[in-house]
């Protein structure tokens, strides 16, 4: 046993059981994310993809989720992005986003389909990640990269200190992050004809994302889907 761990025993998040952040009770509250929407019209998507009829050029391609933000993972999620921090369940987090992926066929033939593919983590506003310590984002497209063996690359930069999306309309959440992201300068040569994966911890009305892929395919990008922790 490590020795913080008697200084601070883990307890689960849940029940409060020591032992661990999350007990092997508690771990069977998680659902995996089955089903899937259109990020666009928010409607449900067989296939996880944008509707052919919501698509335009700069539409976001599709969504895939792993777990279903209720309950137990939203507590984990809310511990790992806020006080008390707990950097310390990024690996179970991790754990739980590749495992969701890979059950999905459609998660694959994106993954097939494609050439050029990198991992891009949806950025924090500067002050809020030094704040934080850490984009938690980025800590998890880091942790997938290693799984899927693909690199990950830094090509957006906040620039927009928006106030927290919880609790905001679709619409109002919509204003709030438009204008948020630009591409880092010294990277745009990296975007062209690339297909990207937009990393980030929860996927609500989709704003943060579909805001983010226009700046992407903007800036050339083939094709950009979002993996989300988890779905709203």
């Amino acid at each position: 046993m490590n020795i913080l761990d008697l200084v601070f025993p883990k307890q689960c998040v849940n029940c409060k059981k020591l032992g661990s952040y999350l007990c092997a009770n508690c771990f069977t509250f998680i659902s995996f994310d089955t089903d899937g929407v259109c990020a666009i019209c928010d409607k449900q998507s067989i296939n996880k993809l944008t509707h052919p009829g919501c698509k335009n050029k700069y539409s976001i391609d599709g969504v895939f989720s792993s777990i279903l933000y209720k309950g137990v993972c939203k507590k984990l999620i809310y511990n790992f992005k806020y006080k008390p921090y707990l950097t310390d369940l990024r690996k179970l987090l991790s754990d739980l986003f590749y495992e969701g992926l890979i059950q999905k066929q459609e998660f694959y033939d994106a993954i097939k389909s494609s050439q050029k593919l990198i991992l891009v983590p949806i950025p924090l506003f500067p002050s809020r990640e030094r704040e934080r310590g850490y984009n938690q984002a980025e800590l998890l497209a880091m942790d997938l990269s290693k799984r899927l063996g693909l690199k990950t690359n830094n090509l957006l930069k906040r620039v927009k200190k928006t106030v927290s999306q919880v609790g905001l309309s679709k619409e109002d959440r919509r204003k709030n992050i438009k204008g948020s992201f630009e591409i880092n300068e010294d990277l745009k040569s990296v975007i062209k004809d690339h297909c990207i994966f937009l990393v980030d911890d929860v996927f609500t009305t989709g704003s943060t994302l579909i805001e983010a892929s226009k700046v992407l395919k903007r800036h050339g990008a083939r094709k950009v889907w979002g993996l989300t922790l988890a779905r709203d």
